[in-house]
């Protein structure tokens, strides 16, 4: 199965539709995704249609397992499609919306990235896990379990009570 995303006059994905792979086919059995957009707009009626990558994340290409593919030319649009993304004809990538103001578009994945890196220790010693939470007017990430709330220490790698 093939998976294109049908997008609104701003290039806003509003849906993600399967086509079997047969309906992209050219007369040399070599799927083409404008045989694939002839089809959608023949069966919708919709017309604005762009092929994605169920395998495709953050710039590369993973396999059905999980394991990253041998093969990254198969990476596709940096991103595979879902409702409420964007995709970005100068880039050829469906990207999320910004979600917060601090955070920077990083060319190579077309994902964002916080100011921040994301705390890697995510429970503590007695293995309870931490709601992360991203603070964007302070720039920092907290964390909670149960009623108690903790800031990111970057710099010690900890997580310090508040």
């Amino acid at each position: 199965m093939a998976h294109f995303a049908k997008l609104d006059t701003s290039n806003k994905v509003l849906s993600v539709e399967a086509v079997d792979n047969i309906n992209l086919l050219d007369d040399n059995n070599i799927e083409q995704e404008e045989i694939g957009i002839q089809y959608l707009i023949t069966h919708t009626g919709w017309s604005s249609w762009k092929k994605t990558s169920f395998n495709t994340f953050g710039g590369k290409h993973y396999n059905p397992d999980g394991g990253l593919s041998d093969d990254q030319t198969k990476a596709f649009r940096k991103n595979y499609a879902a409702v409420g993304m964007y995709y970005d004809q100068d880039r050829d990538a469906f990207i999320m919306a910004q979600p917060h103001s601090s955070w920077t578009l990083n060319e190579e994945t077309c994902l964002w990235d916080p100011p921040v890196e994301r705390p890697e220790v995510t429970a503590d010693s007695e293995g309870n896990t931490y709601l992360l939470e991203w603070d964007d007017i302070n720039v920092r990430w907290l964390g909670r379990i149960d009623a108690n709330e903790y800031e990111w220490n970057p710099t010690t790698q900890e997580w310090v009570l508040l």
